[in-house]
């Protein structure tokens, strides 16, 4: 097919001898696994890359899902002419084409758009595809992993763009792989760009590559060609005539058409840039902004509330981190260089799996960074770098710009050094958490375990006596077991005698040890003692206690103790035990660790006087607690109860 019949084809595709490749671009399907995340992340950062620099109000970026009829959609007859000509080669490509001629031929059609406010939009339109830096739309509209570099090293460097693959986003959120770009300059010149992804294809006896340009084509006397856009007289869905650029996706794929989970997004990966008034986004009726973002992030409707389930989502977190907690810097070296950055950290015993957000100074999260061997940790931390630091997280990222990785290294230097500096982030962030993991879990150093070892060598000599013989010397030369039993002989030497073991059995009976022990009056009891009451420690064998979430479950149980008798009701006091057994009898005070006490057995909430629980109820010898930890509770404390009746 010649160039002067390609000029009045809308859409450009370029011709080949024959066709060499049979597959969709892989990106594609990359960024439709990352889903309605990746679309909007991809096209925000996009409109941040592009901020005025000399406005210090937001980047706004207005998305807009609605539905247009399919003949408003301009030179789409020409792509589906193109689809219906495809032919796949294997499983997964014939997949794709056949999804993609399903939906052909229908009346109204779903569409997404993205339109940017404060941007400078894209440059040098007029002269199409020149090849020049300066020129960002033929960048952005005929080039394919290239992205546009900023004359200012500082402003570049903030860039969240750098692979130049992001724009074939759009394309994977389109069931046609479809998308377009209307772009207004500074002169307020408008046009209409777009591009499709589809395979390379046989279309009127002519191979031609995949990826095809909806765009205006000029042909010179030597035959070659150039690319220039369309001026923009196209539907008002396609229209843009403020300075910057919009976006528009037909065919919007139905598993992305959720207005709650773009708005998820958005709270996700630009925290930061929105809270730092840097970004706004309104998603058709509903505004994401620093004055309403906490809105959304508490809601729960939103994001579960419950900071024990924050076990895949994290933004909740995050939020309360960087709002709330201190920062301190850390240094991270790569073995050639150091780096500074400033760590928001947070420890909760409540927070069932730690992360740690990576942000860039564009205020665009990276990924939520496991730290190695920490994953599993209370805490939550958000981690910034300055403008050195962004340069090189950069030159870290994926080309999804959703994770730090080496593998896009092939110098092994550069790759060593990526490894280096990943493994030292866990290294750095780790001495934190050990830190705080101290701070919040004191060591408890030695404890007084008299009573303890008494409970487990009775208990072994007893499993020892039951389970084997005595030992005794065979003729001087070996040790063989007995039967356990003994000769009434060798009871008689032993214990003088029938009466004599008859006498002593009834002068020396076996003494049980009862797990109340008594106590004495003393002046740090007697503030809380009442008149005519008698106080006992309870022995540790008769106390289970368990701290599951924020609740607390103490099970006292009597029956083995004689000294309660016939008694109901108790009142329970607790005393605080440090790690050398030393007791400190009122430094521990029950509305500052407790919201509430509920009395199991009774059913009902326990009063209580400085650190005694009053009138708990005794039921077949047994009397059960429930504790509502506050948030202040120290859950490594270790107790003494008395019990008074």
């Amino acid at each position: 097919m010649k160039l002067q019949t390609l000029k009045h084809k809308k859409w450009k595709f370029s011709p080949i001898p024959n066709i060499e490749e049979s597959s969709f671009n892989k990106t594609l399907e990359r960024f439709h696994a990352m889903g309605v995340n990746g679309l909007t992340r991809e096209n925000i950062q996009n409109s941040l890359d592009g901020r005025m620099l000399n406005n210090n109000g937001p980047v706004i970026l207005k998305i807009e899902t609605g539905s247009i009829n399919e003949r408003d959609i301009p030179g789409i007859e020409e792509v589906k002419e193109r689809i219906m000509d495809l032919e796949g080669r294997n499983n997964y490509t014939n997949e794709t084409i056949s999804h993609m001629k399903n939906k052909l031929g229908q009346d109204e059609v779903r569409y997404i758009s993205f339109e940017d406010i404060n941007t400078r939009g894209l440059t040098g339109a007029r002269n199409g595809q020149s090849g020049s830096k300066k020129d960002t739309w033929g960048i952005y509209a005929y080039n394919k992993g290239v992205h546009f570099e900023e004359d200012s090293q500082e402003v570049e460097i903030s860039r969240g763009g750098s692979h130049g693959v992001g724009k074939i986003a759009s394309n994977a959120a389109s069931d046609l792989h479809v998308m377009y770009f209307a772009n207004c300059d500074e002169n307020g010149e408008q046009h209409l760009g777009g591009t499709v992804q589809l395979i390379e294809h046989v279309y009127n006896g002519q191979a031609f590559r995949s990826t095809g340009y909806f765009t205006d084509i000029e042909v010179y006397d030597d035959n070659s060609s150039k690319f220039y856009p369309y001026e923009n007289n196209f539907h008002e869905v396609f229209q843009k005539d403020s300075r910057g650029l919009k976006i528009i996706i037909p065919y919007f794929r139905k598993e992305y058409d959720d207005e709650k989970a773009i708005i998820k997004s958005i709270c996700d990966s630009f925290f930061i840039a929105i809270l730092k008034n840097e970004l706004e986004v309104h998603v058709n009726e509903e505004e994401v902004k620093k004055d309403t973002i906490l809105n959304y992030v508490k809601d729960q409707d939103y994001y579960n509330q419950d900071i024990t389930e924050a076990k895949k989502e994290f933004t909740p977190l995050y939020l309360d981190t960087y709002l709330e907690a201190p920062s301190r810097e850390i240094i991270v070296s790569n073995g050639e260089e150091d780096f500074q950055f400033q760590l928001y950290f947070k420890y909760n015993e409540e927070i069932p799996k730690g992360r740690v957000a990576i942000v860039r100074t564009i205020g665009m999260k990276i990924e939520d960074f496991k730290v190695t061997g920490n994953a599993t940790k209370p805490f939550n931390a958000v981690l910034i770098g300055g403008s050195k630091e962004d340069a090189y997280l950069k030159s870290l990222e994926n080309e999804s710009h959703t994770k730090l990785s080496k593998d896009h290294f092939s110098d092994t230097q550069l790759k060593r050094l990526a490894t280096r500096f990943i493994n030292n982030l866990s290294k750095e962030i780790r001495k934190v958490i050990e830190e705080a993991i101290k701070q919040h879990n004191p060591t408890d150093g030695l404890m007084d375990t008299k009573d303890i070892l008494y409970v487990v060598e009775t208990q072994l000599k007893k499993d020892l006596e039951n389970s084997m013989g005595t030992v005794k010397i065979n003729n001087g030369k070996s040790i063989v077991k007995s039967t356990g039993k003994q000769s009434k002989k060798e009871r008689r030497n032993k214990r003088g005698g029938r009466k004599s073991e008859a006498k002593n059995e009834k002068n020396s009976p076996q003494r049980k040890r009862d797990p109340l022990k008594w106590q004495k009056s003393n002046k740090e009891m007697d503030n809380t003692q009442e008149e005519g009451k008698k106080l006992y420690s309870a022995h540790p064998e008769m106390v289970e206690r368990v701290i599951i979430s924020d609740k607390e479950m103490i099970k006292f149980d009597f029956t083995k103790s004689d000294q309660l008798g016939g008694e109901k009701v108790c009142d329970i006091s607790l005393s605080i035990i440090d790690g050398m057994g030393v007791e400190y009898t009122d430094e521990f005070k029950i509305q500052n660790n407790y919201q509430e006490i509920l009395d199991v057995n009774a059913a009902k909430r326990c009063a209580y006087k400085k650190n005694v629980i009053q009138g708990v109820q005794i039921k077949d010898g047994v009397a059960q607690l429930q504790l509502k930890l506050r948030k202040t509770f120290n859950r490594s404390l270790k107790f003494i109860y008395y019990v008074e009746v």
